[in-house]
């Protein structure tokens, strides 16, 4: 009935820096795309959801660097 237990598996280890980096820029892309194309009046709101976007991109980024240099040195 008792099964040993597993072992905790380790976090993989993921480039955040860059997955933030490139849904920032994609975000970027389209609000450069709106800006060019202009949509209808009552879809305006789809150019403040690009900012919105690159904001919580920004605000990811300097969060990641932050956890990242506070973060304890890995054992390898």
């Amino acid at each position: 009935m008792n099964q040993p237990r597993l072992p905790d598996l380790r976090p993989l280890r993921t480039n955040d820096t860059a997955t933030i980096l490139v849904g920032t820029a994609l975000w970027a892309l389209a609000l450069v795309v709106l800006l060019v194309v202009r949509p209808a009046p009552e879809h305006q709101w789809w150019i403040w959801t690009c900012v919105s976007g690159i904001c919580g991109g920004a605000f990811g980024l300097w969060f990641v660097r932050r956890r990242d240099r506070k973060a304890p040195p890995e054992d390898l």
